[in-house]
């Protein structure tokens, strides 16, 4: 599940679904949600909180927040800590990561908690644009997932 429609989230959304990932795209703003043109890819106006304790808590689902809103990247990250998703990831600098991290804790999530956040997220590359940052997002993703399946077929 992407949060936000930014450019950054077209790419992901097409290089996700190009590597077999379902994507659902959240985005309640409207400016952001009309803006959105990917047919492909279902979009839903609900609060991401409220999404993903309803649809995208457990433990096959990653949860990627992009929509560089505090307000809205914010409330989903909280729902998603609380979740078995087995990818939490949300992008910003790490000047914004730190600073995402103290506003979550402030909101009472605990270290182990915050240390399921991937932020910034994706795989460490020198990268601006939104194409190679989208890249590198879900590069790690499928590294995620990957660990994921490995672990789930040595039960």
């Amino acid at each position: 599940m992407l949060i936000g429609a930014g450019e950054v989230a077209r790419y992901v959304a097409e290089f996700a679904t190009a590597a077999e990932f379902a994507v659902t795209l959240c985005e309640p703003r409207e400016t952001f949600a009309s803006g959105w043109s990917y047919d492909q890819i279902p979009l839903d106006r609900r609060l991401p909180d409220d999404l993903i304790s309803r649809e995208f808590g457990d433990a096959w689902s990653g949860i990627l927040a992009l929509a560089h809103d505090p307000r809205i990247d914010d409330m989903g990250l909280l729902a998603a800590l609380h979740s078995n998703a087995f990818y939490i990831g949300a992008m910003g600098s790490r000047k914004t990561s730190e600073a995402r991290r103290e506003r979550l804790a402030s909101l009472g999530l605990d270290e182990a908690a915050l240390g399921r956040l991937r932020a910034p997220i994706g795989v460490d590359i020198p990268s601006k644009t939104p194409a190679e940052i989208a890249i590198s997002i879900v590069a790690d993703l499928i590294s995620a997932r990957h660990h994921l399946r490995g672990a789930a077929s040595s039960l």
